[in-house]
């Protein structure tokens, strides 16, 4: 009986740490309203519906608002001489990672981009089917790194911008917003 009221109390502090979860993607959204799914039992189910597992309380966003504020991140990083010079050009979105409303006027968004350096590449893009090379240079490579933003729900100014370099292993760039 001890160990069954551990792990109700358990249920019932993970269920609270997944309300107060402040990034919630599109897939997971469903995941996270559900009573938690970690015991199993007539015991166990009883002591969930006790304590009560409520859907979360966060203010959600449409997929618009969201695709929105990417693209004026996008186009602050592509505007920035620093981020360019640091991190390379933007060249495309690879994919969306989250969004959502963690706070009253505020969008957050979390996605992955590609960003590319010029410089001198010494070798060039092949042609398909092995018909030889093209004239155009790879430069120095693409680096995808993860994007994560807030701005201001009212007007769309950006309030924060960080871009983590190779998926969060390397070091972070800081876009200074005005």
């Amino acid at each position: 009986m001890k160990t069954i009221n551990t792990i109700a109390t358990l249920a019932f502090f993970l269920s609270g740490c997944f309300r107060a979860h402040s990034f919630v993607s599109p897939v997971s959204q469903s995941s996270l309203s559900r009573p938690v799914a970690l015991l199993t039992g007539k015991h166990n189910r009883n002591a969930i519906a006790r304590h009560g597992a409520t859907k979360l309380s966060m203010a959600q966003i449409t997929e618009v608002e969201a695709k929105k504020g990417i693209e004026k991140v996008v186009a602050a990083l592509r505007k920035d001489k620093q981020a360019n010079e640091e991190l390379g050009k933007l060249t495309k979105v690879q994919n969306i990672l989250g969004f959502g409303s963690p706070r009253a006027g505020i969008v957050a968004v979390r996605f992955n981009a590609s960003f590319q350096k010029g410089g001198k590449g010494m070798s060039s893009v092949p042609l398909p089917f092995g018909l030889g090379q093209s004239d155009k240079s790879e430069g120095r490579g693409t680096m995808v790194g993860q994007v994560k933003a807030s701005l201001d729900q009212a007007n769309g100014k950006l309030v924060e911008c960080s871009v983590f370099r190779d998926l969060g292993y390397g070091r972070a760039f800081n876009l200074k917003c005005k």
